[in-house]
């Protein structure tokens, strides 16, 4: 494998990576036909390896009902007015809740799940090599039943997910012999943020991310919300799906976490994924009450959850535009789809080779 030397730029608004004599090893057409290749390849898989039934979902949910996901509990969703019939509306940022709410409705059984196109509208976002105000992901969501809610169960999950990316990333080299040799392992190693901290004590969680991934290839991170012994956590969660509060191995707490990867062209750690199992009414109960948070129990997704009308599930989301960018070795997620960004991005992105779309 070649060497990557890469410049980084820093913009009047967020920064950019620079791959030294950068150069697409595909044109944009075929990207284009690449694109429509890994989505339809990748679903299938994904689907067949989880049990997964797609699903059409919403663009946009009524507001103050939390169905919405607030992620790390700051972002600002967008929100417009809808005149005939006097509500508010917001775009979608994630359907985590939503998903469990159609689990629900449509009548799954355990074992059995549901995933979905997620478009959303992510305006807070730092926009960078990866990062995109435009956000499209599989959204994903399989009901478990109570003796599967471990941390056992969740890396069984998650290795079914990481063989869905290997095995693509494999079938796309293949397919495209324009394209540099797989990158990924053939396994995925697990970790917890506890055991980060311990072993890089004096790095900040995404230089732990960074450190980890440069060394295992391909790495899920567990137990993303909860304080660590520092007293702060690795990275914010919302309180009301993922189960970060919950106590798994070796008193560990944190049923849920995010998929790593190693990416060469831009020297980085790359996410693929966010999920995990999700909150029950009692570790919902928790949550909130350590985020100062109870008045949410009055919103329609929580009370049904409280109520123990909705069905303990695990879920998450897997990137699309993120997955293609890595599997086609591009240097901007802007090289697979199309998006907003500043002037000045365009024009470094322009002078160095990078063709945003």
């Amino acid at each position: 494998m070649k060497p990557y030397n890469n410049e980084t730029l820093q913009l009047s608004e967020g920064r950019l990576i620079v791959p030294a004599g950068y150069s697409p090893f595909l044109n944009l057409r075929k990207t284009e036909e690449a694109i429509r290749f890994i989505k339809d390849r990748f679903q299938n898989e994904l689907a067949a390896a989880l049990n997964l039934s797609r699903v059409s979902s919403p663009l946009f949910v009524v507001s103050n009902t939390g169905v919405n996901d607030h992620l790390n509990g700051i972002e600002k969703p967008v929100s417009f007015g809808i005149k005939d019939i006097g509500a508010t509306a917001e775009i979608v940022q994630s359907l985590a809740k939503w998903k469990r709410l159609a689990l629900s409705d449509y009548e799954f059984a355990p074992g059995e799940g549901l995933y979905t196109d997620m478009n959303a509208i992510r305006p807070d976002e730092a926009l960078d090599n990866l990062h995109s105000i435009y956000v499209d992901q599989w959204d994903w969501e399989r009901i478990v039943d109570a003796s599967e809610r471990s941390v056992e169960f969740l890396k069984k999950i998650v290795r079914k997910i990481y063989g869905v990316i290997r095995d693509t990333e494999r079938e796309v080299c293949r397919h495209y012999p324009e394209l540099p040799d797989p990158f990924l392992p053939d396994d995925i190693t697990f970790i917890h943020t506890e055991e980060l901290e311990e072993l890089y004590p004096s790095l900040t969680p995404k230089e732990r991310e960074t450190a980890v991934s440069r060394e295992k290839k391909a790495v899920f991170i567990i137990g993303i919300g909860a304080d660590l012994k520092s007293g702060t956590p690795h990275d914010g969660r919302a309180s009301d799906y993922d189960d970060w509060s919950t106590e798994g191995e070796n008193g560990r707490k944190g049923l849920n976490g995010d998929i790593f990867a190693w990416y060469p062209p831009l020297q980085c750690a790359f996410e693929f994924s966010s999920m995990g199992i999700r909150v029950n009414a009692e570790s919902l109960l928790n949550q909130l009450e350590i985020r100062n948070e109870l008045f949410k129990k009055d919103l329609y997704f929580h009370r049904r959850l409280l109520e123990n009308k909705l069905p303990l599930t695990i879920g998450g989301g897997l990137g699309q535009s993120r997955l293609c960018m890595f599997f086609l070795r591009k240097a901007h997620i802007g090289e697979v789809h199309a998006s907003i960004w500043s002037e000045e991005m365009i024009n470094q992105c322009r002078s160095h080779n990078i063709p945003l779309l």
